[in-house]
C-alpha cells in the first residue's frame, strides 16, 4: 500500500502525506477519548467540563503537547486531562462515576477503533478493482483507518495502566481500600517517571501488544460475524 503511495505521490509527497494522516489521527483519537470523559462525568451530575468548555470534540481544547508527541512518535500518549468533581456526582455514586468516568475515555477509543475497523472492511471491499482515482482515494482511506484503528486501541490499552496520572490510576479507587489508594497516591509526582520506565521494558511492552491484539482480535471476530460483511 505505501510502495503504491510513493508511486502515486512520489517520495517528496509520501512523507508529507503521511504526517498529516497521523496528525489527523492523533487529533481525533485524543479528542474523543476527553470528550468521552466529559460526557460520562456530565451525565453522572458533574457539569465542570461544560462549563469549562471542554464538552467537545475541537483538538484544541484537549491536546497536551507532550502527550500528543508521545503519541505521535510511539502510539501511547495522553490528553490534556478533564476537569471532573466528583462532589458533583449524583448521590452515592462518588466512587462509581469516577469509575464510569476514568473508563469512559479508553472505552471511547475502542469504540472509534471499531468503527474504524468496519468502515475499513467495507473500503477494502471496493479497492479491489476500482478505478485508479478511486484506487487513490481508496488507499489513502485504507492507511488513514488502519492507522486510526491501531492508534486507538494503543491510546486504550496504554491510558489503563493503574499507574498515575493514568486513568487506570483513577479506576484503583474503586477496587482499593481508601487508606492503601491514598497512600499509593503519595507518589503521584513519580507516575510519569515510572511510565517511562515500564514501556522501556521488555516484558512490559510485550504484555501491552499481547492486549492490543486481544482487543483487536476481538474487534475484528464481532465484525467478522456482522452479516453485511
Amino acid at each position: 500500500m505505501i510502495s503504491r503511495m510513493q508511486n502515486w505521490f512520489g517520495n517528496g509527497w509520501i512523507g508529507i502525506v503521511e504526517l498529516l494522516i497521523t496528525a489527523l489521527c492523533v487529533f481525533l483519537s485524543l479528542s474523543v477519548h476527553e470528550f468521552a470523559h466529559g460526557y460520562a462525568a456530565y451525565k453522572m451530575g458533574d457539569n465542570t467540563a461544560k462549563y469549562m468548555g471542554r464538552l467537545n470534540l475541537s483538538p484544541l481544547s484537549h491536546l497536551d503537547p507532550i502527550g500528543a508527541l508521545c503519541l505521535f512518535l510511539f502510539g501511547f500518549g495522553w490528553a490534556k486531562p478533564v476537569p471532573v468533581n466528583p462532589r458533583n456526582f449524583k448521590s452515592g455514586k462518588f466512587k462509581s462515576g469516577m469509575v464510569w468516568t476514568s473508563v469512559a475515555g479508553p472505552l471511547g477509543n475502542i469504540i472509534l477503533a471499531f468503527f474504524s475497523m468496519l468502515f475499513l472492511s467495507v473500503v477494502a471491499k471496493f479497492y479491489t478493482g476500482a478505478s485508479e482515482l478511486w484506487e487513490k482515494v481508496f488507499s489513502l482511506l485504507i492507511v488513514l483507518l488502519s492507522t486510526l484503528v491501531y492508534m486507538n486501541i494503543n491510546l486504550a490499552v496504554f491510558n489503563l495502566i493503574p499507574v498515575p496520572p493514568l486513568d487506570g490510576s483513577k479506576i484503583l479507587n474503586a477496587v482499593l481500600p481508601s487508606r492503601l489508594y491514598f497512600k499509593i497516591m503519595q507518589y503521584e509526582q513519580y507516575g510519569f517517571i515510572l511510565l517511562i520506565l515500564l514501556i522501556n521494558t521488555p516484558f512490559f511492552s510485550r504484555l501491552l501488544n499481547f492486549l492490543s491484539n486481544l482487543i483487536l482480535n476481538g474487534i475484528q471476530l464481532i465484525i467478522g460475524f456482522l452479516p453485511f460483511l
